[in-house]
């Protein structure tokens, strides 16, 4: 399962809106970027107000891997995992999060890089 497009996050605004305002949390393998959702800097955003779910972006870089294989298939299974646990939160959609892997994240089996996932969800304050 991909991520939703309602909850996909994309266009340069957004990302620097995360990098200058954004609240990092970080970990071993991943930092997580969270901020206060501004749908105004989307460019297909939504004419009225209405509740959305929480918006997150994946980015990884080459110096994780420089074989584009390995970057796609974490990013798939990042999103897989983020939108099980975020699609059904109706009470953060007024965020927007980012998560950044670090160089050194490739190398790790799929499980710990999960459970770091969830550990930074959890102190962002995503998960219970």
């Amino acid at each position: 399962m991909v991520l939703p497009e309602s909850m996909r996050l994309k266009g340069y605004r957004c990302f620097d809106h995360l990098h200058r305002s954004g609240t990092r949390y970080h970990g071993s393998l991943m930092v997580l970027r969270v901020a206060k959702a501004r749908p105004q800097l989307l460019s297909n955003s939504p004419k009225k107000e209405s509740a959305q779910p929480c918006r997150c972006a994946v980015t990884i870089s080459n110096k994780v891997s420089k074989r584009a294989v390995v970057r796609n298939r974490l990013r798939r299974l990042l999103h897989d995992h983020l939108s099980e646990r975020l699609a059904s939160k109706t009470d953060l959609s007024n965020s927007w999060a980012l998560l950044s892997l670090k160089p050194h994240s490739s190398e790790v089996e799929t499980n710990p890089l999960l459970e770091e996932c969830d550990r930074l969800l959890r102190n962002a304050g995503f998960l219970l």
